[in-house]
């Protein structure tokens, strides 16, 4: 029984119970909220290890409790809505969203990309024992998964994180976008290479002095990725 809690956002109550069955037969703890407001009033009263958080919701909706939620944490986010412009689901890939679900959807589907997440969360660099990365004017702590640049620390999402750590650890390799999608999102992601690109254009704003001539992040044009060989 894994027993992480889980967060599930959505002013659907059928959907909700539904989540929620599936989701406690596979062991894991869930509270509930139905519209933005509550969502920001658990998270702040709670610790939950996931967020299922639908997009349309009243009072407040999913993309602002999104970006609270990672202003303080790196709490992962499976949005969930019945949206399924690419514009959508590039927002919330933006907005620090781990994965995108569009309704209707398998509850059992839901699960397993809770449960990726979830695991791809428990396997990232943790521990005293692994040494802090020192490029440049970037320090990268997987102990304390803490990205600092110069005196600054970088606020990232966890995948960027684990995105940036991946690169950083074997810079001088080329990644290609399907490389960096196994990973760091995983086999059982649903998504595309485009993902890849939005979470690279997404780190390089937040680390590059000019995002569009790079130090660190660099493309290899009609291949993918790498981290630029600086002094460690």
């Amino acid at each position: 029984m894994a027993g992480e809690l889980i967060l599930v956002v959505d002013d659907e109550a059928n959907i909700v119970e539904l989540v929620r069955l599936y989701l406690e037969k596979e062991g894991y703890r869930v509270i509930e909220a139905s519209n933005g407001e509550e969502a920001i009033q658990r998270l702040e009263e709670n610790q939950p290890d996931l967020m299922i958080l639908d997009i349309m919701l009243p009072k407040t909706d999913g993309w602002e409790v999104c970006k609270r939620a990672r202003a303080t944490s790196q709490l992962p986010i499976v949005m969930l809505t019945a949206r399924d412009a690419e514009v959508d689901r590039i927002v919330g890939l933006e907005l620090g969203a781990d994965d995108y679900v569009v309704k209707p959807f398998s509850p059992r589907e839901l699960v397993a990309r809770v449960k990726a997440v979830l695991r791809r969360v428990s396997a990232a660099p943790s521990g005293e024992e692994v040494k802090p990365l020192k490029i440049n004017d970037l320090v990268i702590d997987p102990g304390k998964r803490k990205v600092i640049k110069g005196k600054k620390e970088i606020s990232l999402t966890s995948k960027e994180f684990d995105l940036l750590y991946l690169m950083a650890v074997n810079k001088g390799i080329v990644f290609t976008r399907d490389k960096l999608l196994d990973k760091v999102w995983g086999y059982n992601y649903y998504g595309d290479t485009r993902t890849v690109d939005v979470h690279i254009h997404h780190l390089r704003d937040k680390l590059e002095d000019d995002p569009s001539r790079p130090r660190y992040l660099l493309t290899v044009w009609g291949v993918g990725y790498k981290f630029a060989e600086g002094k460690s």
